[in-house]
């Protein structure tokens, strides 16, 4: 039983270690700083030039925007929109109700994932998100996150699905967030039913539909929750865990970003030749997205099973300069955006 004391504690202890974001929300702000700053020292070989214009034309100055973009992707994982109603009583809660004195993951942080462990999903997406039942590397918490929340529910709205006594809906998360990630793909509020099988949306999707929305009223904030698609770049994100030191790895990467030098620009130029850019009038940005999880996942697995600081150490430099050169590429097809 979920109301155990000895279940409580257990879940209560290893899930106090897990990450409290993806990249950890000042790592996000940090590299889409970067990729301005690289965009600006570059010009000649970046859209900065029409970035500006279309920044000073919106009435921002270049460090306001850049603040502002950097505020977007770090609010992405404080997002209100995704709460699990429990299987017996049908409470719902966006975060699990003990962490909440506690750096414990909210439940939006289901939608960051990108699992290159196993291909198509129901969706139809190439690559799923998080899904437990389909996770080829699940550890510790995603272990007592699943027995935490077993036959725990999407919340879908009054009137949709239902707890064993009732249901206490708070936020239509089925009917608003995941229509918004789906994308024209195909889902069902019974896919939802129950946590431990539930294919939630990849983050590509959630970044797409933010860019939509972007191109449709451009707005700093809008084009910052795209860039929260960083966490492609998270070998967790992408081998698809929320354990094997997750969170351990991130404030590594936190407290070795400078004294590693681990945002190099030599190491960001040859970053972006392994990207295809996005075309000048591209809609779907979801090609180069995937590309960045494609190589998290063949250059970073190993920081899923080794704390040893070289081993980081190369990781780091590997994904940071990949991750702001992925923000670079996008700010690029952006200030064609800007610019009419």
């Amino acid at each position: 039983m979920k109301s155990a004391i000895l279940a409580a504690g257990l879940a209560l202890g290893v899930l106090a270690q897990a990450p409290a974001q993806a990249w950890q929300q000042e790592t996000h702000r940090r590299i889409v700083l970067d990729a301005i700053d690289y965009m600006k020292a570059n010009p000649a070989s970046t859209n900065y030039a029409k970035l500006a214009a279309g920044v000073t034309r919106a009435g921002y100055t270049m460090d306001q925007f850049a603040k502002a973009l950097g505020q977007g992707a770090y609010d992405v994982d404080d997002f209100a929109d995704t709460y699990l109603c429990g299987a017996s009583t049908g409470n719902c809660q966006q975060a699990p109700v003990w962490g909440a004195g506690a750096s414990i993951v909210k439940y939006t942080s289901y939608w960051h994932f990108q699992n290159h462990t196993s291909g198509a999903d129901v969706h139809g997406n190439p690559f799923g998100g998080y899904n437990y039942a389909k996770l080829a590397v699940a550890g510790d918490v995603d272990n007592m996150a699943a027995g935490w929340l077993y036959g725990d529910y999407l919340d879908d709205g009054a009137g949709g699905l239902k707890g064993l006594f009732g249901d206490s809906s708070k936020y239509n998360s089925y009917g608003v967030t995941e229509a918004h990630y789906r994308l024209g793909g195909s889902s069902n509020a019974a896919q939802y039913a129950d946590f431990e099988t539930a294919p939630f949306q990849p983050i590509d999707n959630l970044g797409q539909y933010w860019w939509q929305q972007f191109l449709a009223q451009p707005t700093a904030q809008t084009l910052g929750f795209v860039l929260h698609t960083t966490d492609l770049l998270q070998p967790h994100h992408t081998w698809t865990s929320s354990a094997h030191d997750h969170g351990g790895w991130e404030q590594w990467v936190l407290d070795y970003y400078e004294k590693e030098n681990l945002n190099n620009p030599a190491l960001v130029t040859a970053a972006l030749a392994d990207y295809t850019p996005v075309p000048a009038d591209g809609i779907d940005i979801r090609p180069l997205l995937t590309q960045g999880g494609t190589y998290s996942y063949a250059n970073g697995g190993i920081v899923l099973s080794s704390k040893d600081q070289a081993d980081r150490s190369r990781v780091g430099r590997q994904m940071i300069p990949h991750s702001i050169a992925m923000v670079v590429h996008v700010l690029n097809r952006a200030a064609e955006r800007l610019a009419n």
